[in-house]
């Protein structure tokens, strides 16, 4: 029996109806989904929100799965402009808007953690500026999950304004180390810019997870990469979870291979169950 809990993120099914997709994950084995909010997996602007949101919850329990709610759509925002607004533009309402939208989800659908992150800084904005910004908006933000009682876990993500652990570390205490202001880890992003070994870094960050992302990577170089087919050494990243407590989902961050979901889904599990009986072994 694993000791982790493993899930697929809905980003890896653009191709498929929700309801498809979480039936084929569930099928497969999966404990649980990363839901990506988006035009056609749970629109959160879309007329009938409610009725949507009360029937993915009835899937989601009678397929027995667990659910955290990711905020990552490219252009569900601005057709024009992927991942924009975010919290450090001028016109960064609808962002609030949306994530805002998004806790309320998932504190609907019982979602064990909102994950978002915080965008990359546009031209015209000095750092100073979009610090204020992306402190006040997370503030904000926290207040509401708070509120609702559901974690957020804020995801460093390279290229953007908070890219490592140290700029998670910084902004929680720029926040005051709020207990609802936690991490999403994805495990392919310490390879590619984290200078400690991949498992240290999940072991420096454990009493904070509230979320992880996992996926295959190489150095330096923001490529989500099938299992095998980059440079991590998967079985002591695991052990590392499992020494550090982690109870959360270990999600199956893949938003390119929608093309073959069902395939690449099914050997990623695979794969995640075997590098799981070498960690303990």
């Amino acid at each position: 029996m694993t000791a982790l809990r493993y899930g697929y993120g809905t980003n890896g099914f653009a191709n498929h109806r929700l309801g498809d997709a979480l039936e084929v994950i569930a099928g497969l084995g999966y404990a649980g989904v990363a839901l990506t909010l988006d035009h056609d997996h749970l629109d959160p602007f879309a007329p009938g929100l409610a009725r949507g949101v009360a029937t993915v919850a009835d899937r989601l329990r009678d397929l027995g799965l667990g659910v955290v709610v990711e905020t990552g759509a490219r252009y569900l925002l601005d057709p024009w402009r992927k991942h924009a607004p975010t919290l450090l533009h001028d016109d960064r309402k609808l962002r609030l808007d949306f994530l805002r939208r998004a806790v309320a989800v998932g504190a609907d659908l019982g979602a064990e953690a909102v994950s978002f992150w915080a965008g990359v800084r546009p031209d015209g904005v000095d750092a100073a500026t979009a610090w204020r910004r992306l402190v006040d908006g997370c503030a904000e933000i926290t207040e509401a999950a708070t509120a609702a009682g559901v974690p957020l876990g804020f995801e460093p993500e390279p290229g953007m304004e908070v890219a490592d652990i140290a700029g998670w570390r910084r902004l929680r205490a720029a926040l005051g180390e709020p207990g609802m202001f936690g991490l999403t880890l994805d495990i392919g992003h310490c390879r590619c810019l984290e200078d400690p070994p991949v498992p240290d870094c999940v072991t420096a960050v454990a009493p904070h997870l509230v979320n992880v992302q996992i996926d295959d990577m190489r150095r330096g170089v923001h490529e989500h990469l099938e299992f095998g087919t980059g440079e991590i050494d998967f079985p002591p990243v695991l052990r590392a979870l499992i020494d550090g407590g982690y109870r959360g989902l270990v999600a199956v961050e893949l938003p390119r291979h929608s093309h073959a979901a069902p395939t690449v889904a099914r050997e990623s599990l695979a794969f995640l169950r075997a590098a799981e009986k070498e960690a303990q072994c």
